[in-house]
């Protein structure tokens, strides 16, 4: 039997992952990235693995959940292969309750997760006490606690990656390439614009995002998500904050005053930060389809290759079935790609 060749195009976290997942399953597999691995938004700081919530189930938070439980087989997998930590550990999420409403969507979401979740993760009620010096004094004295949450380091798991893909014999190009056999589009932000340069309407964008590195160790703990901020502990005694999401915007690469305002907003949701030091900042474009969903299947301009794009903010944790499902379609030819991921549904 012929060896099926693969051309993977982008070294983001979704290009990586197909590339990986082709390659384990025998194909010779060459991934050209422009600049270098994790150059765009995958190449950011915060890596918060979160699952939406246990409620008005739909095919997208089902394939997340799937992805967020294929996880940690998955990265330890990687990790083996090439000889990189990519920072994984699945331990929680934390969120305050703010009064009696809230307490009560909380409880309900218990049950929705007692169901929906399938008795691999829960989300429960635990005392703010449980976590004092870490997370804030909740208003009602109880945290959301759901164990399905797990942190990534996004640079390390790139790293790691790609040093699994060189010990399976897969080939990465930085630059200039020439694709062989089959070939996947895996371009984020530039790939969604020539969509809707091509199409005449919006197909998908780049939204801007901000984030910090803060030096406080709490690598132990659950992550936090206070008003809308992923604090994310990374187990190298440093903890992410962010991220802003901006639709307009004059640079990609730059931190502004709305990092600066992210950052107080974060010492102030987080006592903990309070006098921490930040040791960097960073601005990145992610690639939003238009139906918010990823666009996984055939390339709506070149039907004979693919596409993976639009993973946006849950990219990192929809990676392992992304890649699955890619390499299933593309090297086998079964399509278990929902509707709702099917280019057509951003078109």
């Amino acid at each position: 039997m012929a060896i099926a060749e693969i051309t993977v195009l982008g070294g983001g976290i979704f290009g990586l992952s197909i590339a990986w997942a082709c390659a384990k399953r025998g194909a010779k597999v060459r991934l050209i990235e422009r600049q270098h691995i994790g150059a765009g938004s995958s190449g950011g700081l915060v890596g918060a693995l979160a699952p939406h919530t246990p409620e008005n189930w739909n095919d997208k938070k089902a394939f997340q959940l799937d992805s967020l439980l294929m996880a940690e087989r998955w990265w330890s997998e990687i990790e083996a292969a090439g000889g990189i930590d990519p920072g994984y550990a699945r331990l929680g999420r934390l969120q305050t309750i703010a009064d009696a409403r809230a307490m009560a969507l909380a409880e309900a979401r218990i049950a929705g997760a007692d169901l929906l979740w399938r008795g691999q993760a829960v989300w429960r009620l635990v005392e703010d006490g449980d976590f004092a010096g870490w997370a804030p004094a909740s208003p009602t004295g109880k945290l959301i606690h759901d164990t399905l949450s797990a942190r990534l380091d996004p640079r390390r798991a790139g790293a790691a990656l790609a040093a699994a893909l060189r010990s399976i014999g897969a080939e990465i190009v930085e630059g200039r390439g020439d694709p062989i056999g089959q070939v996947i589009e895996a371009t984020g932000v530039a790939g969604l614009d020539e969509l809707t340069a091509h199409f005449g309407r919006t197909v998908g964008n780049g939204v801007k995002g901000q984030a910090a590195i803060l030096a406080h160790d709490a690598q132990d703990k659950p992550q936090l998500f206070l008003d809308s901020v992923h604090f994310v502990p990374h187990g190298d005694g440093q903890t992410a904050i962010g991220s802003t999401s901006e639709r307009d915007f004059d640079n990609a690469g730059t931190t502004d005053a709305q990092l600066d305002a992210l950052i107080a907003k974060a010492r102030r949701l987080c006592p903990a930060l309070e006098h921490a030091e930040v040791l960097e900042r960073w601005a990145g474009v992610r690639p939003r389809g238009r139906s918010r969903a990823p666009m996984l299947g055939r390339h709506p301009i070149r039907p004979e290759h693919f596409i993976a794009n639009g993973g946006f903010k849950i990219g990192f944790g929809m990676a392992p079935k992304v890649a699955e499902v890619m390499a299933d379609l593309v090297l086998e030819g079964r399509d278990n790609i929902p509707e709702g991921f099917q280019p057509e549904a951003s078109l």
